[in-house]
């Protein structure tokens, strides 16, 4: 677990303003949801958020900010989402162009951000139940994958569904099942367990984000919807400009995980 799993969010945010922390995000200020990030111009806002209505699960939205609004107020009124993400991305025309540490010099009059619930919420759960978590263990980023399930498409929004992977037992499956069912802001149930060529995905060692982890003897890979989804949809959709996280880079927010349970 990470040193920083107790530490408060809005520390945890200053850490990272401060270029302290520059790495995933996983297992800090262990009890408070993370989020996803996706920024775009409002001449896109309307159609990307019907599209994240359109796909609850790889796009459950948490909060969005008022054009020009750089203060993700619903979530971390103290947040500043220009440099409170460990590791940013921009996508220019589909292209992605650059990884940066901070966005002030990218943020614009007209921007608007879009919050969206992260599985590493969930992980405190799963810890919680004796669960292991690999990406963890083994001090590396979730893996993530491309899948041959198309989102429903929504004005200029399309694209692939991408797929967060934890191994685990079948028995742990089950478990995990369970639990993750109770936060549907935070992607919910796993949409897949098992084959991961069923869902398009030919390589389970080669992962499109992030790192691979091992898959022990008597593992089956278990795969969630993921926030990272909206980057594989600006690659096909091609706006003029996306600002994302980095893949497993996220904003720290004030929500308490309990907070999102439904059951």
């Amino acid at each position: 677990m990470t040193v920083y799993g107790t530490i408060e969010p809005n520390e945890i945010r200053q850490m990272i303003r401060k270029q302290e922390i520059t790495g995933p995000t996983a297992g800090m200020s262990i009890g408070y949801t993370q989020a996803n990030l996706a920024i775009l111009k409002k001449e896109h806002a309307f159609d990307f958020l019907l599209f994240c209505q359109r796909n609850p699960k790889p796009c459950p939205i948490l909060d969005v900010t008022e054009p020009g609004s750089f203060i993700p107020a619903r979530i971390a009124k103290s947040g500043d989402i220009r440099k409170d993400v460990p590791k940013y991305r921009i996508y220019r025309d589909g292209i992605f162009t650059e990884e940066v540490l901070d966005i002030t010099d990218y943020w614009e009059d007209d921007m608007v951000a879009f919050l969206i619930g992260c599985s590493f919420t969930f992980e405190t759960p799963l810890l919680e139940a004796d669960i292991p978590i690999r990406h963890i263990e083994e001090n590396c980023n979730v893996p993530m994958y491309k899948t041959n399930i198309p989102c429903e498409k929504a004005g200029v929004f399309e694209g692939p569904t991408v797929v967060s992977m934890r191994p685990m037992t079948a028995e742990d499956a089950i478990r995990a099942i369970q639990i993750t069912s109770r936060f549907p802001n935070v992607h919910g149930a796993p949409i897949h367990i098992g084959n991961p060529e069923q869902i398009g995905i030919t390589d389970i060692s080669k992962p499109d984000f992030g790192d691979a982890v091992t898959i022990k003897p008597g593992e089956i890979p278990v795969f969630w919807a993921c926030g990272v989804t909206p980057q594989a949809v600006a690659m096909e959709s091609k706006p003029s400009i996306m600002i994302t996280h980095a893949p497993g880079h996220m904003l720290i927010t004030d929500i308490k995980e309990t907070s999102l349970s439904v059951l």
